[in-house]
């Protein structure tokens, strides 16, 4: 007797349900907030997750500028980026980065997180971060996120 295969199911584009979720990262640490931010938008918290898919939800992280880091990252990280002339590496600490660009904290620190590709830059246009409690995107009705203990909740 042969047993029926089952196929294996593959997501189409209008099978995507995006949510809008908002974060506060007041007081999280940055490497626990985007190893959970970067989950949510690769989509792996759904069970129709397809790795080849962007199946991920828009995460708005507010309060950047108030991320908890642990030990002397505060002044030994450091930050480098070129200009793309000869001599045109620059460098800069974490409380440098805090106070002149908060929001590239986290956008650096989840960018390290998905896939180094296509998909991955695609994936990162879905993550908006702001330094304070504001955001323009009140009409989308994100639902609030709150990160206990490195587990999301919704």
């Amino acid at each position: 007797m042969k047993a029926k295969l089952q196929k294996t199911f593959t997501p189409r584009p209008t099978d995507i349900d995006r949510k809008w979720y908002v974060v506060d990262a007041e007081g999280i640490p940055l490497g626990r907030l985007a190893s959970e931010v970067a989950q949510i938008l690769r989509g792996k918290h759904k069970p129709t997750f397809a790795p080849h898919m962007d199946m991920g939800d828009y995460v708005i992280v507010v309060n950047a500028e108030k991320v908890a880091v642990t030990g002397n990252k505060e002044t030994q990280k450091v930050y480098y980026r070129h200009s793309g002339f000869p001599g045109g590496l620059r460098s800069d600490t974490l409380a440098k980065m805090r106070i002149d660009h908060p929001d590239r904290l986290v956008t650096n620190a989840v960018r390290g997180m998905i896939p180094k590709n296509r998909l991955g830059r695609q994936t990162l246009t879905k993550l908006k971060v702001y330094a304070g409690p504001d955001h323009p995107h009140r009409a989308q009705e994100p639902q609030p996120l709150t990160l206990t203990q490195g587990r999301a909740e919704a």
